[in-house]
């Protein structure tokens, strides 16, 4: 693997990192959070057992960008997502 394909390959696995980590805050504190931690530290238990995978078997960054971009998938937000309005009215 030459260099520069090296690099786009860890800078797509970061990236999949990145977005596997982004999660919503909910619209609603009281009713929302529960979920929002729940989906939070699914994603982080995923996001540990693929990388501790990569490192033990020195697989391709690529194929892991991969994997965790579909587990990231297969838990989708299930709660309406925080919005900050400019009127000042948050939703």
């Amino acid at each position: 693997m030459n260099e520069r394909f090296e690099k786009a390959a860890y800078t797509d696995l970061l990236s999949a990192v990145v977005g596997a980590l982004e999660v919503p805050l909910p619209a609603s504190a009281t009713t929302d959070q529960a979920a929002y931690h729940r989906l939070l530290e699914r994603r982080v238990s995923e996001l540990q057992s693929a990388l501790v995978l990569m490192l033990a078997y020195g697989a391709d960054p690529w194929q892991f960008a991969s994997v965790i971009r579909r587990r990231t998938d297969e838990a989708p937000v299930t709660y309406a997502p925080f919005k900050l309005t400019t009127d000042g009215a948050d939703r």
